[in-house]
């Protein structure tokens, strides 16, 4: 309702055919009633109903939201009409990183709650740290010829050769899963120790002596978070989980 008691009304025009519903539709309706408003939801079944409705409102996609006759637009200035606007495209957020060392702790404690009645133990902080390693590799493969571009950014050693930046996620991986277990220390150590420390250096420079504002490549190539600190935590678990196991 509004200020004098009447009701918030929105026209809603959306895909909803046989075999395909905009899923934006989907969220704008979802998000309209989450506001208060009471939704007319109108479907174009067809293509050529959807060709028509675009035609006659010049519009280039659908959603399209209508409320007290003026034109709002698609889910994303109808996110922005309600106070809620996306990223702008392009920009960077640690949020990606911040919810793979979440999962990893998370999953660190359930294992330590398992196999030794508690979570708060020195298994699950070890637990944490290469399950955070595993799940970070996991990601770079997921397109390793985009990471390997933005590796070779700004990693010292893969700048000079290429080759390293394809092989460090499965180095990652392996050192990961290896510390998981605590089997073949003789080669989990060496592994995370070597790539963390030029990891860390390499971020190092590029952040606090050249000053260069990029994307970091931790969590995948598709990635927008920030090259900085979080990025350099990364490399310094490795350090630290490497000495760790030394000791």
């Amino acid at each position: 309702m509004t200020k004098d008691n009447t009701p918030k009304i929105a026209r809603l025009y959306r895909m909803v055919m046989e075999k395909h519903v905009c899923p934006y539709g989907v969220k704008a309706k979802w998000l309209l009633e989450r506001s208060g408003y009471t939704v007319e939801d109108h479907w174009l079944t067809t293509r050529e109903e959807t060709d028509a409705f675009k035609r006659e409102h010049d519009v280039p996609t659908t959603p399209q939201t209508f409320i007290g006759g003026k034109r709002i637009g698609g889910y994303t200035e109808l996110r922005a009409f309600l106070g809620k606007p996306l990223p702008a495209e392009g920009s960077t957020s640690y949020r990606p990183v911040i919810a793979v060392f979440a999962i990893a702790a998370a999953l660190g404690l359930a294992v330590s709650q398992f196999a030794y009645g508690s979570p708060f133990t020195v298994r699950a902080a070890e637990w944490f740290v290469s399950f955070t390693m595993a799940i970070l590799a996991m990601l770079k493969l997921q397109d390793i010829e985009k990471f390997s571009s933005m590796f070779v950014g700004y990693d010292l050693l893969a700048r000079r050769y290429v080759p390293y930046s394809y092989a460090y996620p499965y180095l990652e991986a392996a050192a990961g899963v290896l510390m998981a277990a605590h089997a073949l220390d003789w080669l989990s150590i060496p592994i995370a120790l070597t790539i963390g420390t030029i990891g860390a250096i390499s971020v190092f420079y590029a952040v606090y002596v050249q000053k260069r504002e990029i994307k970091c490549a931790c969590v995948g190539g598709s990635s927008n978070v920030p090259l900085g600190f979080v990025s350099l935590t990364e490399n310094l678990f490795m350090i630290g989980m490497a000495v760790w196991m030394l000791i």
